[in-house]
This record gives structure tokens, sequence and C-alpha cells, in this order.
């Protein structure tokens, strides 16, 4: 059996990465979607399709639709989500994230660190299983096979 996850989060920092060496280092059958890592990409992909907008509004407008339709489509082909709320940047994409699992019945693991425990309180209690790092998270993946 093989499972699709969905990594949510922020995509500045190499949390996705570490996840998927420590998944290959433990031979899971796992293969890993989740949205556009290429940060200029993301917020060009309105006008890479639509062309030029004519202000900074509309170009976060058209981007938003494409990278919602993205996130759409692959959230719900996955069989699991793993959404990483760190300490660095806003979390408001990786919340809507993982409200859209919850909503759509995917398993989720919620990752965040323990000073983020009170903010993500009620999130964390809809989530499968609640840990505070990417190497938990993968044991909790890994549970899943043994």
């Amino acid at each position: 059996m093989r499972l699709t996850v969905y990594l949510a989060g922020e995509i500045h920092s190499s949390w996705r990465e570490e996840i998927r060496k420590k998944t290959e280092a433990l031979n899971l059958p796992v293969d890993f979607v989740g949205p556009m890592e290429d940060h200029e990409r993301s917020d060009g992909i309105g006008e890479e399709i639509l062309g030029e907008q004519p202000s900074a509004v509309f170009r976060d407008m058209a981007a938003s639709s494409f990278n919602n339709l993205r996130t759409e489509v692959l959230l719900q082909k996955a069989d699991l989500v793993i959404a990483l709320f760190g300490e660095q940047y806003k979390q408001w994409n990786t919340a809507m994230d993982a409200s859209a699992a919850i909503t759509a019945g995917k398993p989720l693991i919620l990752v965040r660190p323990e000073k983020l425990h009170h903010a993500l309180k009620e999130l964390s209690r809809k989530a499968h299983a609640t840990v505070e790092t990417p190497d938990q998270a993968v044991k909790a993946l890994a549970y899943i096979f043994n």
C-alpha cells in the first residue's frame, strides 16, 4: 500500500525535505505533494497564466485562484495531511489547509512547537494527532505501516 501525503505549511524552510529524507530512510511507501514551494512562482502564477495584472491586489487575486486550485486538487487526492506550524512565519495558509483537511475528512497530523499550544488548541483537538517536531510526524506516519 502506498500513501499520498500532503505537506501543508510555510514554504520558506527545509522542513519538507527533512520529512522526505527521513521517510525515504525508513523505506516508507509514501508519495508527497503540497503547495508550490517556489515562492516567486507561487506569487506570480496568476500573471504567468493570465498575463500582467493592473495592480498588486489583482496580481494576488489571480495567483490565489491558481494556488487554491492546486491545493484543492492535491489535498483531495491525499490520503493524509501533515500541517506544520513553525515559529517564524505567519501561518494563515497552514491554518486554512489544516481546516480544509478536517472538513474533507482527511486524517491530519498537526506539527506545532509547544509554545504555540494555546494559539492552536482548537485546531489541535480536531487533528488526529498533534506532535511537536517533523521527526515525530515521521514516526507517526511510520506507525501506520507497522
